[in-house]
């Protein structure tokens, strides 16, 4: 099959209308239409997020199994604070008392994300980075279950890559900055070869760590201003040698 991956969007409402647009994915409604991966951090730092939510939440509803979900680190748990984390505000702004009712719901929510997508052979997906000390998919998947006895969670939302061998504290004051030596460990522990991320702007995707490593960003404006955004489609079945090759399959607008 087919994927379309989108990563950050942080309530940017005029290019998640673009993607759906652009892709045809509302078209193309049949058995072999393809999935719809979002890497994560859906609201803040936009005046739309609240918008952007109710669209993707009604994909959800709508398709189910071809839409995933997975968990940024604006959606992380209480414990893990973002700065701006302005969607408490505009709900309330906009339904009064009931938006305290309605983040109280998303927070359950945000509670049931994926933490990652895991393609065989080739890919894994997640929002921020790889975390020091797992030996398995599982450890990625029930990180929620360890947190905060392990900080696996806090790593997977928040971990960033650097070209370095070893790793280091992270200046956003929470995870870790990942080495090459980390990224091989874990890619050849999972049998992958990708890791595919969002959580950094950039022009719309960016490669590092000799191709192992591809970021991907969604979002255009303040306050990233970023003149350039992307998503990726690609296809399961063949897997891309490194991220410079799925760098070519990203549409840019």
């Amino acid at each position: 099959g087919r994927a379309l991956l989108v990563g950050d969007l942080h309530g940017d409402m005029k290019s998640l209308i673009y993607i759906l647009s652009s892709s045809g994915y509302m078209e193309e409604r049949n058995e072999n239409s393809p999935y719809l991966v979002f890497l994560g951090d859906y609201g803040d730092r936009g005046e739309e997020s609240i918008e952007v939510y109710c669209l993707i939440l009604k994909l959800k509803n709508l398709f189910r199994k071809k839409i995933i979900l997975l968990r940024g680190n604006h959606e992380g748990p209480r414990d893990l604070k973002v700065h701006p984390h302005d969607l408490p505000f505009f709900l309330v702004r906009k339904y009064g008392d009931k938006g305290k009712e309605i983040y109280a719901h998303l927070q359950e929510l945000f509670d049931r994300l994926h933490h990652s997508v895991i393609v065989e052979g080739k890919y894994l997906m997640l929002h921020g980075g790889l975390p020091q000390g797992i030996n398995s998919a599982d450890e990625i998947a029930y990180a929620h279950q360890t947190h905060p006895r392990t900080d696996y969670l806090k790593q997977i939302l928040w971990n960033d890559p650097g070209e370095r061998k070893e790793d280091y504290p992270s200046p956003r004051g929470e995870g870790r900055i990942f080495g090459e030596k980390l990224t091989m460990d874990i890619l050849t522990k999972l049998g992958v070869r990708t890791l595919i991320r969002s959580h950094q702007p950039c022009e719309g995707v960016s490669v590092g760590q000799a191709g192992r490593i591809l970021t991907l960003f969604s979002r255009k404006g303040p306050p990233y201003y970023n003149s350039q955004a992307a998503y990726l489609e690609i296809a399961l079945s063949k897997g891309a040698k490194s991220g410079y090759e799925l760098a070519e399959k990203a549409r840019f607008f």
